[in-house]
């Protein structure tokens, strides 16, 4: 038992190393808000007819 109970310890103490450094991530890093761009292929684009802007409410 004494192994099974050292076990659990180095298991329990490795998650909370990372649960400290993932709350000190999200913390202390900051992100950098940027402009995004996806080129959207012409096939994948429609034209909605009124009667489909209508359908939806």
């Amino acid at each position: 038992m004494p192994t099974l109970f050292r076990f659990l310890t180095v298991v329990a103490v490795i998650a909370g190393l990372v649960f400290a450094g993932l709350t000190a991530l999200a913390i202390f890093v900051e992100p950098q808000p940027r402009d995004m761009t996806i080129a959207v292929p012409k096939a994948k684009l429609r034209t909605a007819a009124p009667e489909d802007l209508s359908a939806g409410e």
